[in-house]
């Protein structure tokens, strides 16, 4: 029980993950066998439905957005600032910090990850081990969004007796776009508003959230 205590944050977030996974395949594939019953074609079952591309491209649009989001989330609260809010450092904090400020080196405390008293590659592969994995699994899905559209649309062109498209051709076409900007923009929106709202906002005990109290300029680091 002291376990699910102490990671109880990421059990419940990997809790809705999963039922909501569950929930998009059971309605799309509902969806999906209504829509080809309409066309007077068979239905499909639950495993070809969630191995097929449609699936495919649905979830991996959500995932290449998400995490895009908080790939450069996290890349620009190393250089930028948004003063009096607890997602940014405070005004004058710009930058990579110093080695004494990271606890890196000969600061590093005894119970910091190894990695963090190593030189060359192993200390500067720990310090950027986040953006490294956010990007990667962004381009990971991005380009299963990609491959997965690919196949969606050239299938759509052969049912109308059209050439299919190249891969090059298709993440250059308006369709691809299309899909792609409408998840940028609500990704890019949700970070700007809680960057902002959480300046004058606040939610008592959330680690989100600047101390009830603390004045409306004033990031949380800068109260303590």
């Amino acid at each position: 029980m002291r376990a699910v205590k102490d990671n109880a944050l990421s059990l419940f977030f990997l809790a809705l993950f999963a039922l909501t996974v569950l929930g998009q395949a059971l309605v799309g594939h509902a969806n999906e066998n209504e829509e080809l019953i309409r066309h007077d074609q068979a239905p499909v079952s639950l495993g070809e439905f969630v191995t097929s591309s449609e699936f495919l491209v649905d979830v991996s649009e959500n995932w290449q957005s998400e995490f895009l989001q908080f790939f450069l989330f996290i890349l620009a609260t190393v250089w930028l600032v948004q003063r009096g809010s607890p997602e940014s450092k405070k005004p004058g904090d710009e930058g990579l910090g110093t080695d004494e400020d990271q606890m890196v080196g000969r600061h590093a405390r005894p119970d910091s990850p190894p990695w963090a008293r190593a030189d060359g590659w192993r200390r500067w592969l720990l310090a950027n081990s986040m953006l490294l994995v956010m990007g990667t699994i962004f381009l990971l899905s991005w380009w299963a969004q990609s491959l997965g559209g690919l196949v969606v649309a050239n299938q759509e062109a052969m049912d109308h007796g059209e050439l299919p498209m190249t891969w090059l051709s298709y993440v250059a076409s308006p369709e691809f776009w299309n899909r792609t900007l409408q998840n940028w923009q609500s990704e890019f929106l949700a970070v700007g508003c809680m960057v902002a709202f959480s300046i004058y906002l606040r939610q008592r005990g959330s680690a989100e959230s600047k101390p009830v109290g603390t004045p409306n300029g004033t990031a949380a680091l800068e109260s303590e």
